[in-house]
C-alpha cells in the first residue's frame, strides 16, 4: 500500500496523528500484574470557589469581604459547628454522613501561578512551579507501570497532559462504540497486511502505524468487555453525567483499566458566580452520588477512588461584578470506602493570615496527595513517578 495514499485517505490515521482522539493502547498481559484497584479522578476546570463550596459559616471576615457573594448561614449544609458545604452538595452531604467523604482544606503548592493554563499543566504534570515538563504525572505511571491493556482512559474527544507519558500515552474515548467504530476504518485492513513494510519506519510512520494496530485491538477489547454490563442507573441528562456513566459501564465490566479521567468546565467564575457555581455544583454533585449508588450496586465500589480537584481557588474578598478572580489553595475530594480518616481532614485556612496578595495560604502540596494514592491505592513507587519524594498524608 502506497504510504502517501495512506495517509492522505484515511481519516483515522489523520485523527491520531493530529488530534489524540486515542492514542497508543497495550497488548495483552495478565490483568493480576496491576490488581484491582482503580482511580477516578475528576477535574473542576477554571478553578472552582473553594471558599463558596466549603464554607465557614461562623466567620465574620467570609460575609465581610463577601457582602453579596456568600452563602448565608440558614443556607448552608453543616458538618460541623464552624464547617458546611455549599447548598446544591446535598448529595455529596450525604456521601460525607455516609463516612465516604474526606475533605483535605488548603491544597496548592509553592509560588502558586493564577494562569489557568500554566497552573493546571504544575497539577497535572505535579513538578515544580519554575519547571516545565511534557508529560504527565499518569502517562508517567503508564511508562513505568502501565504494562496491562487500557491501563488509562479518559472520557473525552482528546487527552489531556496529565495522561501524556515520555513513551506510553492512555486512550481517549466517550463511549466504547465510537471508539470502536472508529477503529473499524476500511484502511486498518490494509494496514495490518503492510505492517512490516520497510517504509514504516520513516518520518515516526513506523510508530504511527503500529499506535494505529494497538488502537484497533484496544478498541475492540473494550467494545466487546463493555457489553457484557448494562447499567439501570438513570444518571443526570448532562455532558458530565454522561461521562460518568461511561466511566461506571467500563468498572463495572471489570475492565483491565487502572485510573479513569473525567471533568467538568465552566467555574471560571469571574461575573455573576452564584448562578454558576450553584448549577456546576449541583451538576457535581448529583453525578457523583449516582456514579456511587452505580458502582456500589456493580459491586465495584470498594475497589475504587474518586478524586476531585480545581486548578486553584479564587481570591478571598469578591470583585465589581459578583464573581471572584483568580486565587490560590483550595479544597480537594477524596471518596471511598476504603477512607481511614472520612470527614474534615485539616481545618480551613485563616482569613485574617492571607498572603501577599490576599490569598488563602496552602498547607498540603497536592503532589502529597499523588504521592500517597500511588502508594497506598495504585501500590507503586511514588518517587519515580513524581521524580521526588514526598510525606504521605494518612486519608487512605
Amino acid at each position: 500500500m502506497d504510504r502517501r495514499k495512506f495517509l492522505k485517505q484515511s481519516s483515522l490515521a489523520s485523527s491520531l496523528f493530529f488530534i489524540p482522539s486515542f492514542v497508543k493502547a497495550f497488548e495483552n498481559v495478565a490483568s493480576s500484574s496491576l490488581g484491582y484497584k482503580r482511580l477516578v479522578i475528576i477535574q473542576l476546570s477554571g478553578g472552582n470557589d473553594g471558599l463558596n463550596t466549603v464554607i465557614p459559616f461562623q466567620n465574620d471576615i467570609y460575609y465581610k469581604e463577601r457582602t453579596s457573594l456568600s452563602i448565608t448561614k440558614n443556607e448552608v449544609l453543616r458538618l460541623t459547628d464552624e464547617i458546611g458545604l455549599h447548598p446544591s452538595l446535598a448529595p455529596l452531604n450525604r456521601l460525607y454522613d455516609q463516612g465516604l467523604l474526606t475533605i483535605l482544606n488548603n491544597v496548592g503548592y509553592p509560588n502558586p501561578n493564577r494562569s489557568h493554563f500554566r497552573s493546571m499543566d504544575i497539577w497535572q504534570t505535579a513538578v515544580d512551579s519554575n519547571k516545565y515538563s511534557q508529560s504527565g504525572w499518569i502517562g508517567r505511571y503508564l511508562d513505568h507501570f502501565g504494562d496491562a491493556p487500557y491501563t488509562a482512559i479518559q472520557i473525552d474527544e482528546s487527552l489531556s497532559l496529565a495522561m501524556k507519558g515520555n513513551t506510553k500515552n492512555a486512550i481517549a474515548t466517550q463511549d466504547a462504540k465510537t471508539l470502536f467504530n472508529l477503529s473499524r476504518d476500511p484502511y486498518f485492513k490494509s494496514l495490518q497486511q503492510h505492517q512490516n513494510d520497510t517504509h514504516l519506519s520513516e518520518h515516526n510512520l513506523g510508530y504511527l502505524y503500529k499506535s494505529m494496530i494497538e488502537a484497533h485491538t484496544s478498541a475492540k477489547y473494550i467494545y466487546e468487555t463493555n457489553k457484557t454490563v448494562s447499567s439501570k442507573t438513570e444518571y443526570p441528562n448532562n455532558k458530565f453525567g454522561k461521562q460518568l456513566k461511561t466511566t461506571a459501564q467500563f468498572i463495572n465490566s471489570h475492565l483491565n483499566t487502572k485510573v479513569y479521567y473525567a471533568s467538568l468546565n465552566g467555574f471560571d467564575t469571574h461575573v455573576n458566580q452564584l448562578p454558576t457555581q450553584r448549577r456546576l455544583l449541583g451538576q457535581y454533585a448529583e453525578g457523583i452520588e449516582t456514579f456511587v449508588q452505580d458502582l456500589i450496586a456493580g459491586g465495584t465500589f470498594n475497589d475504587t477512588l474518586i478524586l476531585t480537584f480545581s486548578e486553584f481557588g479564587r481570591r478571598v474578598k469578591q470583585n465589581a461584578s459578583s464573581g471572584t478572580d483568580h486565587g490560590t489553595a483550595n479544597n480537594l475530594f477524596i471518596i471511598g470506602n476504603q477512607l481511614k480518616k472520612p470527614g474534615i481532614y485539616n481545618k480551613l485556612a485563616r482569613l485574617d493570615n492571607l498572603d501577599d496578595n490576599g490569598d488563602l495560604k496552602f498547607e498540603i502540596d497536592f503532589r502529597t496527595i499523588y504521592a500517597t494514592v500511588l502508594k497506598k491505592w495504585l501500590e507503586v513507587n511514588d518517587k519515580k513517578i513524581l521524580n521526588k519524594s514526598f510525606k504521605q498524608l494518612n486519608f487512605i
